[in-house]
């Protein structure tokens, strides 16, 4: 897999924030030939420029939610503009009160972009499932998909394929103190975990509600549930390079397995 963004709210830049980088969320996942790319944040423009020089045509994109952060970089992904490629969408956080064609339609549209989805030249289509599902995308890969807890909805997912699994668990909040026995199901055994890691501890008391969790929260689940490395993700876009290093140090005294995503960063699983 593959980190294209790491950040949460919104890209930065600047000198204290060249490590780990700037972009908004955007993961690829390779199972074998196949590419699979979760959300569509600002990073998600690079990793399409990226896959179309590898000579990739066929991409499956699943958003974990629609917030600004998840989706700005979608009108500047360049698959959706090549007629030789075909772009399936994929969400599950707004089921029962709107569609994936429907979100798509509403957000890539006058006046908020110049142009909608009608000028894309890619062969389009959109699939709709319910949180709790398992999906099957491509050949032997299944996803499996639960509901996370972050304002107006969010979803999780664990992708299986070849004996390997990953999850990928954010944005989503913690109760103080609980280790969910739901997700301690849904992400067992997995050989990766990436988790929301927004705030530090000392932190949350002021940010209830705002559906973010912590790094030191991720690695008590993933202790419990038997997983070896946690991505910590989503990082605060004024957590600053020296930041998030003294918070990954602080985790890895706890977790060893724990480390902070960086833009770019290729983990083999």
């Amino acid at each position: 897999m593959k980190f294209w963004g790491v950040r949460g709210s919104l890209p930065v830049s600047g000198e204290q924030f060249l490590l780990y980088g700037g972009n908004t969320s955007c993961i690829e996942v390779r199972c074998g030939g196949e590419a699979l790319i979760f959300d569509a944040g600002s990073g998600v423009r690079e990793a399409g420029l990226s896959l179309m020089a590898e000579g990739v045509a066929k991409f499956d994109v699943f958003f974990t939610h629609t917030h600004y952060d998840h989706i700005i970089g979608l009108p500047y992904f360049k698959p959706i503009y090549r007629c030789s490629t075909a772009v399936r969408f994929w969400s599950g956080h707004l089921h029962g009160h709107m569609s994936t064609k429907e979100m798509l339609d509403q957000f890539m549209r006058p006046p908020w972009f110049p142009v909608g989805p009608a000028i894309c030249e890619a062969s389009l289509d959109c699939v709709d499932f319910r949180p709790g599902d398992t999906l099957s995308p491509r050949k032997d890969v299944s996803i499996r998909t639960m509901s996370l807890v972050h304002p107006g909805g969010c979803v999780g997912y664990r992708v299986e394929w070849g004996g390997r699994a990953v999850a990928l668990i954010y944005d989503t909040e913690h109760e103080p103190g609980v280790l969910d026995p739901a997700l301690l199901d849904f992400i067992a055994g997995v050989d990766l975990m990436v988790y929301d890691c927004t705030y530090l501890e000392s932190e949350m008391a002021g940010f209830r509600g705002y559906g973010h969790s912590t790094g030191m929260h991720g690695s008590r689940l993933a202790k419990a549930a038997g997983i070896p490395r946690l991505a910590m993700f989503h990082h605060d876009p004024s957590r600053t390079d020296a930041a998030l290093a003294a918070m990954e140090q602080e985790v890895q005294a706890f977790f060893p397995g724990a480390f902070a995503a960086r833009d770019g960063q290729s983990i083999d699983l």
